[in-house]
């Protein structure tokens, strides 16, 4: 092990002398405390060190000690439901060894060393294997069964494969290779800012269904594909990644809290737990991996945060799953490489931010997409990135916004006069939009409807052209309007109190499937379409305003999934009382 001495103390950043043999990424132990950190930077014999720890009492002359490998995560049975801190830390079991406050110099592995699981080997002595085949599988918890799977650059035919119970660490098979007998165990690491392979990128061809109306109608995100959601303080981005993180119809979730406020991933912590998915009555928390790193932890370990969650998700998705993983907020992602950058005296780019921002931000997101594994024939899987920008004072022209839009596909701009009307979600219609929306058309069409296209563009046209209507309203007022505008005006409120406003904290609102958004929709525009006919036939504008099953329309997004049969009563209502009407004010 090469031992360096400490040469400068610069907050989380360290140089140390002597690491000539050391590479780019190694993880290194300073201090006799043992101080996790990593190189960032070589310069001769010299190296800068980030500290993922409280750096506060060291100082020159004490050592620094390599370990020769970057960092890594650990890779096994037991990293669902896990807690985990930047750097793959359990909480849980920090807490129990520290107490509320994470001592330095405190280690824990990432999984349960000595927990023995069911190994159930679907593998048979002799079968060819390569890196990702499949040797076995371990049943998790009710939701998730964990593959077992070959470590990449593995590959000849299977010796020996046992069954039984055994801890992470026992080996359950033995390979035959071109290079000797390799024994296998549960237990993978992989460095986290290296991407796991996969056989073959594809284009995403479904969505992503979140249950939240203003996205799956108009703004959808397909699996496999990234999204932004930036905005200003108090508009709603870190409720709007609760509500994917709860809803998103992924098999496993990972949520990064990145930099977030304490507070906020308490709320997560305590709320997972108790929250039931909706697909398969268990508890959320069953499909879910957090990573908390809170605004207080040290700054480099936030750098770090991201990395060790995107990992974990491509581990999950080479066993075929669909993950999608929540960061919140790139933003203090970004600010943790700007003060790295600085205190390696860097030269800055716009406002501070290291030049390489973007491409930073590039190998983030371009971890994402749908591919085939490695080593399972006809086996797909998919990682869904959205990730939420915080532009300091909603300036979206800022360059973490910036570089983010040029990578995404997906933009949910929040609005602050939104949610300062407490409309939420706060996702502007005139400002986002979704470049899968055409990709996805051919699969609303098959499994939704061939009316949820016509519906859509119909609910776009009504928002544009009120926010047109809106100019003269304001300059002339309402009554200056014919009766057909004041109709658009009137429809698109409907739109946009009771369609696109959802309660997140509503038993029922908080959700709703494709089948409820395409019946709440079609009540909605049919009612536009049935006063359309009416005043051609010279019916009263507030006669056709006043009618009774405008406010049943309001309350509708307040029935439950089971009772969707309301809906087409309502329908039917909408039509009766409007032929009502027309049969008695109209000309006929």
């Amino acid at each position: 092990m090469e031992v360096g001495k400490i040469v400068k103390v610069s907050g989380p950043l360290i140089v140390a002398e002597g690491m000539r043999e050391s590479k780019m990424y190694d993880v290194v132990q300073v201090s006799e405390k043992r101080l996790i950190g990593e190189i960032i930077e070589l310069r001769g014999d010299r190296a800068s060190i980030q500290v993922y720890e409280e750096t506060s009492g060291l100082g020159p002359g004490e050592n620094v000690y390599s370990t020769g490998a970057p960092l890594s995560v650990e890779l096994a049975p037991g990293l669902i439901e896990g807690i985990y801190d930047g750097i793959q830390r359990p909480l849980s079991r920090l807490k129990e060894m520290s107490g509320d406050r994470i001592e330095r110099g405190v280690y824990a592995p990432a999984v349960d060393h000595e927990k023995k699981w069911e190994f159930v080997p679907t593998a048979r002595v002799g079968d060819p294997v390569e890196g990702g085949s499949v040797l076995g599988t371990v049943q998790e918890n009710e939701l998730i069964l964990h593959k077992i799977m070959v470590p990449v650059g593995v590959e000849g035919t299977v010796k020996e494969v046992k069954k039984g119970a055994f801890t992470v660490d026992e080996t359950i098979a033995v390979i035959s290779t071109a290079s000797g007998d390799k024994p296998v165990c549960m237990l993978q690491k992989w460095a986290v800012r290296k991407g796991r392979p996969y056989a073959e990128k594809s284009a995403p061809s479904s969505p992503l269904v979140t249950g939240q109306r203003v996205i799956d109608t108009l703004f959808p995100i397909a699996k496999g594909g990234v999204a932004a959601v930036p905005g200003p303080f108090g508009s709603g981005k870190t409720v709007v990644q609760h509500q994917l993180a709860k809803w998103a119809d992924a098999d496993i979730i990972v949520y990064v809290g990145c930099g977030e406020r304490g507070n906020e991933m308490t709320d997560v912590l305590n709320e997972f737990p108790r929250l039931v998915d909706p697909r398969s009555g268990q508890p959320l928390m069953k499909r879910t991996v957090l990573i908390a790193n809170t605004s207080d932890m040290p700054v480099a370990a936030r750098e770090a945060s991201i990395y060790t969650g995107i990992t974990i998700a491509e581990y999950f998705r080479d066993m075929g799953y669909s993950v999608a993983i929540m960061a919140d907020s790139t933003s203090r992602w970004a600010e943790a490489l700007r003060e790295m950058s600085g205190r390696l005296e860097e030269m800055p780019g716009e406002e501070g931010y290291p030049a390489y921002l973007s491409s930073r931000l590039a190998e983030f997101y371009e971890r994402a997409g749908c591919v085939k594994v490695l080593g399972q024939p006809n086996v797909n899987g998919s990682i869904t990135a959205i990730g939420a920008v915080s532009p300091a004072g909603g300036d979206l022209s800022e360059p973490v916004s910036q570089a983010t839009l040029r990578i995404v596909k997906v933009f949910w701009g929040l609005s602050a006069s939104l949610a300062y009307k407490r409309h939420f979600p706060a996702v502007d219609w005139l400002t986002s939009y979704s470049l899968y929306a055409d990709r996805l058309k051919e699969w609303y069409s098959d499994n939704v409807g061939d009316e949820w296209i016509t519906l859509r563009a119909d609910c776009m046209r009504i928002l544009q052209e009120e926010a047109q209507l809106n100019e003269i309203v304001r300059l002339v007022g309402m009554d200056a309007l014919s009766p057909a505008n004041r109709l658009t005006m009137e429809t698109a409120k409907s739109i946009r109190e009771d369609y696109l406003h959802q309660n997140a904290f509503h038993e029922v609102d908080t959700y709703t499937s494709l089948k409820k958004q395409l019946a709440m929709l079609t009540l909605i525009l049919e009612f536009d379409r049935l006063a359309k006919e009416a005043l051609d036939k010279n019916v009263d504008i507030e006669d056709i305003l006043a009618l009774d099953v405008r406010e049943k329309i309001g309350r509708a997004k307040y029935i439950p999934e089971s009772e969707l049969d309301k809906l087409d009563e309502l329908i039917a209502e909408e039509k009766r009382e409007m032929l009502a009407l027309m049969n008695e004010g109209g000309e006929l």
